[in-house]
């Protein structure tokens, strides 16, 4: 299943457009990336960039901070993963 990264259409007009899209222009990412008219995060939405990865909420002060974690996230989620005995 590949990671998922949400994105609220609220903030997106406001702050995470750039994000969307270098998220979905990386090459080096095979991510789902949706948004949504609300994932119910109105005051976060409203004070800075965030998004849901992989259900988590990813906040930052500036777009490009949140790009930054959000992969962090994303590589943190997949070593993760790695070490799940399956």
């Amino acid at each position: 299943m590949k990671p998922l990264v949400e994105f609220c259409a609220s903030n997106v007009s406001s702050y995470t457009k750039p994000v969307m899209e270098a998220l979905e222009n990386d090459p080096e990412l095979d991510v789902d990336v949706l948004e949504y008219g609300c994932l119910g995060y109105c005051g976060e939405c409203y004070m800075q960039p965030f998004a849901l990865v992989n259900g988590d909420l990813v906040q930052a002060e500036t777009a490009d901070e949140l790009l930054e974690k959000i992969k962090a996230k994303l590589k943190a989620d997949e070593e993760e993963l790695e070490d799940f005995p399956f």
